[in-house]
């Protein structure tokens, strides 16, 4: 292991806070776990073009815009159609997502319409009038940060899945395994006050090099151990000490279960070439061995970039969103085949979406926008539309430009109280994981069961 990744383990091993019962947090059932899994997507997925209106009233409205010569058209035949749930109107998947179109015509896959970073509730007036707005709208930092921290007016050291994990640790009872796992670094999104994170890699041991079953390796751990025992009247020397020491202790547990080729999990996912898929499998491994790791709730961050499609969008985009698609499927699958598909909920997140309007010049693609589409999967999953489809016009009543910057129909504050209610935090409790919901009228958006 080199220093960067040494150093990694560090502070992501690290032992978790001491944290005060919350009276509302009761001891789950022994039957009782749930897992929640967000999947970035970064760089600003064009949800115009992941998620498409197929009836031919709605698909004329977007192919008026996007046309077929201005080289951001996906053609209505070649949309992956589907209508479950509360559905009126069918919609169609980009024809790369093949994998996703299975789960949702099975209803276990629920569209959220147009999502974004909110401060409060804001008419297109409000905005145009410089009222509400989220700070850096489009920048994609500034966005990213404010998607994973569920705060638009001000910068956040810790991330909404942070919070979810301090509010929830007492329903893991005495586990000292971290409730949250990232798959793809260190990240805001699984940053906590009182729970620290743990980081694994998506390929490769996570452990030290050098300790390993020889006599020698083995007194040179002991006496790190010695060492690491020394100093703890010093906080910051306790501190490192008790990080790396917890480091030394999850690697006992974590590597055996990260680095098996024998889990029934591993055919079902097509890795090569995919980092998702890469990122999902050792999920899906976690997942399996959550008796071993003794948590009734969990919470994973995995990622994949490369959406910041300005141009070459169609091409580009499509082979990231077939990525995810079957990066998706094959995880579903997985927790279908652990019979925990009714306790697992996959999301997906991105900066913001892009412009309607395509970008200019030649090989477009489009630019920095506001509200997107985005999907939830799972067995508690209802499927079907959340929030509204915008309307597909420029300047239209959902445009606050005229380049097809769309108002978002929902929050980010709104999503994730959602998921955290499914999680079990009470609707009184909700604002310790969404400081911003008390603005928005409807809490749960019910897109779980």
């Amino acid at each position: 292991m080199d220093r960067r990744q040494f150093l990694t383990s560090l502070s992501a091993g690290a032992l978790a806070s001491s944290f005060d019962s919350i009276a509302w947090a009761q001891a789950a059932p022994a039957n009782d776990y749930k897992a929640l899994v967000c999947i970035f997507l970064y760089g600003g997925n064009d949800g115009n073009n992941m998620i498409i209106p197929a009836e031919n009233s709605a698909y004329g409205a977007y192919a008026s815009v996007r046309t077929a010569a201005s080289g951001l058209n996906i053609a209505q035949a070649d949309l992956l159609k589907f209508k479950t749930g509360n559905m009126t109107e069918s919609l169609g998947f980009n024809p790369a997502m093949k994998g996703l179109h299975s789960i949702a015509q099975a209803g276990k896959l629920a569209v959220l319409g147009n999502v974004g970073t909110m401060v409060a509730p804001t008419t297109k007036a409000e905005y145009l009038a410089y009222k509400n707005r989220p700070d850096n709208l489009f920048s994609h930092n500034d966005q990213q940060n404010q998607w994973q921290a569920a705060m638009s007016e001000e910068a956040s050291r810790i991330g909404w899945g942070g919070r979810l994990a301090d509010a929830i640790a007492p329903m893991n009872g005495a586990a000292t395994f971290p409730v949250t796992t990232s798959v793809a670094g260190s990240t805001l999104y699984i940053a906590g006050d009182a729970q620290a994170a743990l980081t694994i890699p998506a390929t490769g041991a996570f452990t030290l090099s050098g300790y390993g079953t020889s006599t020698a390796q083995q007194t040179r751990l002991a006496a790190l151990k010695q060492l690491l025992a020394l100093g703890k009247d010093h906080a910051l020397v306790k501190s490192a000490g008790d990080q790396i020491a917890q480091a030394i202790s999850l690697a006992d547990t974590v590597n055996p279960i990260i680095t098996s080729a024998a889990s029934p999990v591993v055919p079902l996912f097509t890795t090569a070439g995919n980092s998702l898929a890469t990122q999902l499998l050792q999920v899906a491994k976690l997942i399996e061995a959550r008796a071993t790791i003794g948590l009734k709730r969990q919470i994973f961050f995995v990622s994949i970039g490369g959406f910041d499609t300005h141009t070459n969008q169609i091409a580009t985009q499509g082979d990231l969103l077939a990525d995810v698609g079957d990066a998706m499927k094959s995880f579903y699958d997985a927790t279908v085949a652990l019979g925990v598909a009714n306790n697992v909920t996959s999301f997906t997140l991105s900066d913001f979406g892009r412009t309607f309007k395509p970008a200019a010049g030649g090989n477009p693609g489009s630019d920095h926008a506001w509200g997107s589409h985005h999907l939830v999967m799972g067995g508690a999953v209802n499927g079907g539309l959340y929030g509204r489809m915008p309307v597909h016009q420029l300047g239209g009543p959902d445009d606050v430009s005229n380049e097809g910057r769309w108002l978002p129909s929902l929050s980010v504050d709104q999503y994730a109280a959602t998921l955290a209610s499914w999680f079990g935090v009470p609707a009184a409790q909700l604002a310790s994981v969404a400081p911003n919901i008390g603005k928005f009228s409807t809490r749960n958006l019910g897109f779980l069961t």
